[in-house]
């Protein structure tokens, strides 16, 4: 049995035992410094994998350095790399074409995303199951989702025309989603609105479902209609929770690679090439490293620039 003279020895120690004191044991060093020993590795790991990288990219775009080339040879050229980038004709089109990307899939994954979680909200019968069902194409790899898609737009076998042409009444075995001129960029919007709509309505759900009851009975009891209410007290509250999501998709969207290198690889000609793909072409297969390194640079200013005053109405919007 522990006697009183034991578990007062015990205490004594457990009170010597302090943070200074195990501090002090380890080399002298206070409770801060013990801390940022501990964190300094992690901290590190950071800097080299992100800060590094960033600053040398910076540097390399303005030199002409070529990765395919002796590091000896690459000479200081200043600017004259931004100023390329920003003249070619060919870099503007593929700017337009990721705008155009952008904007067409979040306007309709916006209108979809939100509807879909509206209709969840209502907690019909099986809505579980059609949450769980309808999550499932944001869980795939973009690299299988863009391999399953390019079967189904097959001319000859893919379900995607069998659709079209059933509905329509036509014949569409002739019907080339990937190969038109027209049709490739909306058949990439397609694709990326089937995939990441679930993403939308889920965050719109959450916004939708941390709306509380009490105010909706207090607005049917000062006899506001249904859709006032829903202009006056859905849209609002959840408004946040939408925009929130866009920013992230918006810049996901942006960088998008895989997915459209699976499905026409830029083609057909360059009507699908977006920014990422022509900076991979202008780094790798042409190997104008100070080149693709300022183009890359004022890719992530662009992003980074929008993606802040988004961030700013953003809060304003939160404040109301």
């Amino acid at each position: 049995m522990t006697t009183p003279s034991t578990l007062d020895k015990v205490a004594d120690r457990a009170a010597r035992a302090t943070p200074d004191s195990v501090a002090r044991r380890i080399g002298g060093l206070s409770d801060k410094a013990v801390a940022w020993l501990f964190i300094a590795p992690t901290i590190t790991l950071l800097l080299a994998i992100n800060i590094f990288p960033l600053i040398w990219t910076v540097y390399l775009s303005f030199t002409n350095y070529k990765a395919n080339r002796s590091a000896r040879g690459f000479q200081w050229i200043g600017t004259r790399n931004y100023e390329r980038v920003l003249n070619d004709s060919d870099i503007w089109h593929t700017l337009q074409v990721t705008a155009h990307f952008v904007v067409w899939t979040m306007s309709i994954q916006v209108i979809l995303g939100f509807g879909l979680a509206w209709l969840l909200n209502r907690q019909f019968k099986g809505h579980s199951f059609w949450t769980t069902l309808i999550l499932l194409p944001m869980m795939l790899s973009p690299a299988v989702v863009g391999n399953f898609w390019t079967f189904l737009y097959q001319p000859q076998i893919g379900l995607f025309n069998y659709v079209i042409g059933f509905f329509a009444g036509i014949d569409a075995s002739s019907f080339e989603m990937l190969g038109s001129v027209t049709l490739a960029p909306w058949a990439i919007v397609i694709v990326d609105t089937w995939m990441w709509t679930p993403y939308l309505m889920l965050i719109c759900l959450a916004g939708l479902r941390s709306i509380p009851d009490y105010i909706y009975e207090a607005a049917e009891v000062d006899r506001a209609s249904a859709w006032r209410q829903f202009w006056s007290i859905t849209v609002p509250m959840v408004l946040p929770f939408l925009m929130l999501a866009v920013l992230f998709r918006a810049i996901e969207n942006f960088k998008m690679f895989d997915l459209v290198v699976e499905l026409t690889s830029g083609g057909p000609g360059s009507v699908t090439e977006l920014a990422s793909i022509n900076l991979k072409r202008e780094a790798f297969e042409k190997w104008r490293t100070g080149y693709s390194s300022a183009f890359a640079i004022i890719l992530f200013v662009t992003v980074f620039g929008a993606a802040n005053i988004y961030v700013k109405a953003l809060n304003r919007v939160k404040q109301r």
